[in-house]
C-alpha cells in the first residue's frame, strides 16, 4: 500500500468521527503532535458546531409544508412561515449564517492552524484547507438515487444536487401564496402549490432518515482531502514559494455546512486581510480526475475566485489532466467566499457524475481510494501556488528562499502513542 492509501487508512481508523465527536477530536489532536513534531507551529483552536443538519433542513422543510397547509385560510401567514424558512434555509446552506439551526444541541469542535517556522509574518497568505470529520449515510445517497441524478444532471445540463430539490420547492411556495395574497383565486393554484409541497414531503422522510444514520468511512469524503493538504504542504516544503507563507488548516466539523470553517473565519476576522489571504480547499479527491472548481453551493451557485482557477488552469497541464468543474457541494472554499475572500475548491470526479461514486455511502473506504488521484489532486493545489509566488516576485528576487517546516518537507511521524497514525505522506 502507498503512503498515501496508509494516511487514509489511519484516519480511518478514528470510525464514526462525526462532528463533534470524541472521536474527530481525537484525530485533530493526533496530526497536532505529527505537525508539532514535523517543526511546525500549530494551534488546536476551540469552536462549537451544530452536528445534526439533516434535522435543521427537516425543520426548514416542516416550516415550508405548515406555511403551505396554514395558507390556503391565512395567505399572510402562510407566506410569513414559507419566508422564513426559505430564509433560514438559504443563510444555512450558503454558509453564511444559522437560524433554524441554532434551536437544536452544539457540540464542541476544534480547528488545527499550522504554520512553517519560517513563515515570513509580512508575506501574503495561502491556507491549504480540508475537513477531518465523515459524513453521514442515507438512503438518498444510494446508487439508484445517485444514477438518477447522474441523468438528471446529463441530460438538462445544470448543476445538480438533492439539496436543491427542496431548497427550491421551498422558494417555489412564494409564488401561489404571494398569489393567494393578492387576492388571486384560482383552482389551478391548488395545483401549483401542491407539487413542491409533496417533495417537501418526501424530502422531510429523507432528511430525517439521514439524520438518524450512522456514519460513513469517510475515505474519499474526506480523509482524501487531508491526505492531499497535507501532501500540498510537503511539496511546497520541499520548493517553497516566493512572496507567500502557505499554512495549513485542519478544519473540525466540516460535515455541517463547513460550520467549523466559518467558526475560523469569525475568530480571525481581525488577523485575515482579505487584499493578502487565499484558500485552497479539498473536497473527495480520492477518485477520477482533478478538477478545480468554478462555482459551488447547496442552494445557489456562488462564483470562485478566478485569479486562482487561472492559476489552476495553468498548472493542471497534460500530466494533472486538470478541468473546471462547477459543483454543486459547499466546501471551505465556498464558505470563504461567502466571507469575501478569494478561494478555490479541487476535488476530483469520475467522468458523467454529478456526486463522487460512493458519496455519503458505507462504501466509502479505504481500498477504493486512488492513491494516484490525491497525489495529483496535490501537484494541481501546489502549482497554482507556486504561480502565484511567481507572480508576486520581484524583479531580481534572490534564489534562497525560507523552508516551510524541515527540509524534508511535511509532517514526520507522529508524536503521541496509542494511537492509529500514518505515515508521513508521499
Amino acid at each position: 500500500m502507498s503512503a498515501i492509501g496508509e494516511r487514509i487508512g489511519a484516519i480511518c481508523g478514528y470510525e464514526r468521527r462525526l462532528a463533534g465527536t470524541d472521536a474527530e477530536r481525537r484525530l485533530t489532536n493526533a496530526l497536532a503532535a505529527e505537525l508539532e513534531a514535523a517543526g511546525m507551529r500549530v494551534a488546536v483552536e476551540p469552536s462549537w458546531v451544530h452536528p445534526q443538519w439533516a434535522l435543521a433542513h427537516m425543520l426548514h422543510c416542516l416550516l415550508a409544508i405548515a406555511g403551505s397547509i396554514v395558507a390556503a385560510g391565512a395567505p399572510v401567514v402562510g407566506f410569513a412561515l414559507v419566508l422564513t424558512a426559505a430564509t433560514s434555509a438559504y443563510l444555512d446552506l450558503s454558509g453564511r449564517a444559522h437560524l433554524l439551526r441554532r434551536l437544536l444541541f452544539r457540540r464542541a469542535s476544534q480547528n488545527l492552524l499550522a504554520r512553517g517556522p519560517g513563515a515570513d509574518a509580512d508575506a501574503d497568505r495561502v491556507i491549504v484547507c480540508a475537513n477531518v470529520d465523515a459524513p453521514r449515510t442515507g438512503a438518498v445517497y444510494n446508487p439508484a438515487p445517485m444514477r438518477l441524478l447522474d441523468a438528471a444532471a446529463r441530460r438538462l445540463g445544470v448543476v445538480a444536487a438533492p439539496t436543491r430539490i427542496w431548497f427550491w420547492s421551498i422558494a417555489l411556495l412564494l409564488l401561489p401564496i404571494g398569489a393567494r395574497m393578492a387576492g388571486l383565486e384560482a383552482s389551478w393554484l391548488d395545483y401549483v402549490q401542491l407539487v413542491p409541497t409533496l417533495i417537501l414531503v418526501g424530502a422531510s422522510f429523507a432528511l430525517g432518515e439521514i439524520a438518524l444514520s450512522p456514519a460513513a468511512p469517510g475515505a474519499n469524503a474526506n480523509a482524501s482531502g487531508v491526505a492531499a493538504a497535507l501532501e500540498t504542504i510537503r511539496l511546497l516544503g520541499a520548493d517553497p514559494p516566493r512572496g507567500l507563507a502557505v499554512e495549513l488548516l485542519l478544519i473540525g466539523g466540516g460535515e455541517t455546512t463547513m460550520e467549523g470553517m466559518g467558526a475560523f473565519l469569525r475568530a480571525h476576522r481581525r488577523d485575515l486581510d482579505r487584499a493578502r489571504v487565499r484558500f485552497v480547499s479539498f473536497e473527495s479527491v480520492g477518485r477520477g480526475a482533478p478538477r478545480y472548481a468554478l462555482s459551488g453551493g447547496l442552494a445557489v451557485s456562488l462564483p470562485l475566485d478566478p485569479g486562482l482557477a487561472a492559476a489552476c488552469e495553468a498548472a493542471g497541464g497534460d500530466e494533472n489532466a486538470a478541468g473546471p468543474i462547477r459543483d454543486a457541494r459547499i466546501t471551505a472554499a465556498i464558505v470563504a467566499r461567502a466571507h469575501r475572500f478569494r478561494a478555490i475548491a479541487i476535488t476530483c470526479r469520475e467522468p458523467g457524475h454529478a456526486l463522487p461514486v460512493g458519496h455519503h455511502t458505507p462504501g466509502d473506504r479505504p481500498e477504493t481510494v486512488d492513491g494516484a488521484a490525491v497525489r495529483a489532486a496535490a501537484a494541481l493545489a501546489a502549482g497554482a501556488i507556486r504561480l502565484l509566488g511567481r507572480d508576486r516576485e520581484p524583479a531580481g528576487a534572490p534564489e534562497a528562499a525560507k523552508p516551510l517546516g524541515r527540509a524534508a518537507g511535511g509532517p514526520g511521524p507522529a508524536a503521541s502513542a496509542g494511537r492509529p497514525q500514518g505515515p508521513p505522506p508521499a
